[in-house]
């Protein structure tokens, strides 16, 4: 993709930042028309890691000088293991021409007193 940036995701335990392999990982991504788009589903390996994921990219001259549309796209990232919270990550920013590296902590059920899910949003930079 001649406008691409690329999304690597490390998924581990939240307090003790050990890997935690096995753990689908869903990447939506936000499209122009304002409708979400899956873009693949993964699992983790052994180390946490997943296999880098390339995503479309805004042209990269819009990051060069200000007044210009957004210089970067935005995807969600759903992080789902058996016996751990559900984890929602929105609005990553993606820019083009660099990695993006996506920390994913996962909280073991037992840790969260039932509630099933966290979200965490991303709040765009001011460019």
């Amino acid at each position: 993709m001649p406008n691409s940036g690329t999304l690597l995701t490390r998924v581990y335990t939240s307090r003790g930042q050990l890997p935690v392999e096995d753990t689908a990982v869903s990447i939506v991504q936000h499209g122009a028309d304002g409708q979400q788009h899956l873009v693949n589903i993964q699992t983790s390996d052994s180390s946490g890691n997943t296999l880098p994921t390339v995503l479309a990219a805004p042209d990269l001259q819009n990051s060069l000088s200000p007044g210009q549309k957004t210089p970067f796209a935005l995807c969600d990232i759903w992080a789902e293991r058996p016996g751990y919270q559900l984890l929602l990550i929105q609005n990553v920013q993606i820019f083009p021409g660099v990695v993006t590296i996506q920390d994913l902590p996962m909280i073991p059920l037992a840790e969260t007193g039932g509630r099933p899910a966290d979200r965490v949003d991303i709040t765009p930079q001011n460019l």
